[in-house]
């Protein structure tokens, strides 16, 4: 037997598919959204929607964007490169405010166990990227077992093209994430960071 009426049933179960939302807060989400007023509840789901139809990623870096390059791309640097996991780790570095150049977004990290291999996230681009204008890339990828892999293997790819490869320093924990890195640490691992 149904425990919840079909619609709050699906609501439920959509927000069940979010990264960290249980059955639980899926509930008290789906109650919460019952709950609004009309006029509140269309102008979330308006955002959702409006979200997915204007967010792309960048042609150049693979950040989100609202256009086909980002203004980070636009106006930045371009002879610093820093390469992360996701967007959501350049949101990261921005909050400190002191990294001038762009970034390059790998959408992953090389990790055999999972299957994900360096053809599946985006190295042959950031090769790409560099030409005689590049002067450095710093790895910024995850302390974790994965995101250092990844960092050392794309190192030897780029040191015979004669790049200065740099890995941040130490201070963000091993296994840490950096999304959730204070920014005194973070702030401390970018001006400390050392070459590979």
């Amino acid at each position: 037997m149904e425990i919840f009426i079909e619609p709050i049933g699906k609501l439920i179960n959509q927000f069940s598919k979010l990264p960290g939302v249980g059955k639980k807060t899926a509930q008290r989400y789906a109650y919460k959204i019952v709950d609004m007023p009309a006029a509140e509840a269309e102008e979330f789901a308006r955002a959702i929607v409006d979200c997915k139809r204007r967010v792309r990623y960048c042609s150049i870096c693979g950040n989100f964007s609202e256009d086909e390059v980002c203004d980070v791309c636009k106006s930045r640097d371009k002879s610093v490169i820093c390469v992360v996991r996701d967007p959501r780790d350049v949101v990261a570095m921005e909050k400190l405010r002191e990294y001038k150049g762009v970034y390059h977004v790998l959408h992953g990290v090389i990790s055999p166990m999972d299957g994900i291999g360096p053809n599946d996230i985006r190295i042959k681009e950031l090769l790409a990227r560099i030409d005689g204008s590049v002067r450095e890339v710093i790895m910024a990828t995850n302390p974790d077992v994965e995101g250092e892999a990844t960092a050392m293997y794309i190192a030897k790819l780029l040191k015979p093209l004669g790049v200065n490869v740099t890995r941040l320093a130490h201070g963000i924990p091993i296994g840490g994430e950096l999304e959730y890195t204070d920014e005194v640490t973070l702030s401390r691992a970018l001006s400390e960071r050392k070459s590979l």
